[in-house]
């Protein structure tokens, strides 16, 4: 009798906190104003620290001396920071995926900017004529047959006449990894120690290495100015009269939900554990990193797991320390299944300890490119369980959808993990 008692009162406090719960959850409307509150705040950090880029850049270019390029460095890291947590917005939202191209393209041909290793020049580019062009030491240059004057380095040229010209992908000229090319030159270790090692000098017009150094401070200059304009475009989107925050907050923020939970997955799966971290693991490819001129992947990769947690959860701590939150996907998924919540959360712990570990080796043993390198086992275990958490994540992601009675949301793909067989 007592133990049939015991049962009953167990049952009924179960109801009772299933209740609460579910009385508790958050309207989609407020889980996509927090979404695009989180981004507002994500992408407006990514400009402020572009800003920082852009005025150590403008030291770097008036006194070109080893430590103005060391700091130069330095803010190009902390402005991978912010940036990197903003990719979970990136494809469950046209605007942004649209857009990424600009910012983030990579892997890129660097010959078509600057000078290169004979080695590399070498190799050629059967599928793309401007392999090597080198702009900054050809002021004319020749695109589809026709003549372009690269005469003055300016935004328009880099990002009119110079990005994916040709129609080639990894003809990238603008963003991120064209600045940090410039900075860090190319990095000829392979997978062995080291990333890129460029001169303060090859901006030194009085003392000049590398040739052209005038015209490579005039498209460091030019790159990193345009890249600002860009970030300030999509902090923008966000703002509260912003395309991008009005296109979420449609259908009472179910536009929203679902573009939340398809970026998750999408991060998480395609581009993550397989275009980023698979294939380069796959063919020990030390060009097939993220950040691959300044050996800082181990960081765009943690802080691409990050930004899931902080979309997830609600919560994105700012640079400068404050925290912007809200209602959550959590929140909503908890009210409809407590158990799937709690799994996810565990999926997106799992994840972040083993990004964790990539960092703690990238600062004690080995750079990303080597712990990739074919031979490595121990390194490529560690960057393998990393991918094994990612894949794992995303089915909580999915089983999540499924709990919210979401539907068409397919997460990108890759060759990488759905047809390994054909990669090379």
């Amino acid at each position: 009798m007592l133990k049939a008692l015991a049962a009953a009162s167990v049952a009924i406090l179960l109801a009772a906190t299933t209740a609460a719960i579910a009385a508790d959850a958050p309207s989609t409307a407020a889980v996509a104003k927090n979404y695009a509150d989180i981004a507002e705040a994500s992408f407006t950090d990514t400009l402020i620290e572009a800003r920082k880029l852009k005025a150590a850049v403008d030291t770097l270019i008036k006194s070109p001396t080893e430590d103005n390029l060391v700091a130069a460095r330095k803010a190009w890291i902390a402005a991978r920071v912010p940036y990197m947590q903003t990719e979970a917005f990136r494809f469950g939202n046209k605007i942004v995926d649209d857009w990424e191209g600009r910012v983030n393209a990579w892997p890129l041909d660097e010959g078509l900017i600057d000078y290169v290793s004979q080695e590399y020049a070498d190799q050629g580019g059967s599928n793309n004529d401007l392999y090597a062009a080198n702009v900054i030491a050809n002021p004319k240059l020749k695109i589809g047959g026709e003549e372009v004057d690269a005469t003055k380095i300016t935004k328009e040229l880099l990002s009119d006449k110079l990005r994916e010209a040709d129609g080639v992908e990894s003809n990238v000229s603008t963003g991120y990894h064209a600045v940090e090319f410039l900075l860090w030159g190319q990095d000829l270790n392979g997978t062995g120690p080291g990333a890129g090692k460029r001169p303060a000098t090859d901006y030194d017009t009085k003392n000049c290495t590398g040739g052209n150094c005038d015209r490579r401070a005039q498209y460091l200059e030019t790159v990193t100015n345009l890249l600002v304009d860009d970030l300030a475009f999509m902090a923008a989107q966000w703002g509260p009269e912003g395309a991008a925050r009005k296109a979420v907050m449609a259908d009472d923020g179910r536009a929203g939900l679902v573009a939340l939970m398809k970026g998750l997955g999408s991060l998480s799966y395609g581009e993550l554990a397989g275009e980023r971290m698979k294939l380069g693991l796959l063919i020990h490819d030390p060009e097939e990193e993220q950040d691959c001129f300044s050996d800082n992947t181990h960081n765009a990769h943690y802080y691409d797991a990050l930004g899931i947690k902080n979309v997830y959860l609600g919560s994105y701590k700012r640079t400068d320390g404050t925290i912007v939150s809200g209602r959550s996907a959590s929140d909503l998924v908890k009210a409809k299944s407590p158990e799937a919540d709690t799994r996810t959360r565990a999926a997106i712990d799992k994840t972040l300890q083993h990004m964790q570990a990539i960092v703690d080796r990238a600062n004690s043993v080995e750079a990303y490119d080597q712990m990739i390198g074919e031979g490595n086992a121990a390194g490529n275990a560690v960057v393998d369980q990393t991918i094994q958490a990612l894949i794992a994540q995303a089915k909580e992601f999915e089983r999540d959808i499924a709990a919210l009675e979401l539907t068409a949301i397919e997460f990108e793909g890759s060759d990488s993990l759905d047809s390994p067989g054909g990669v090379r």
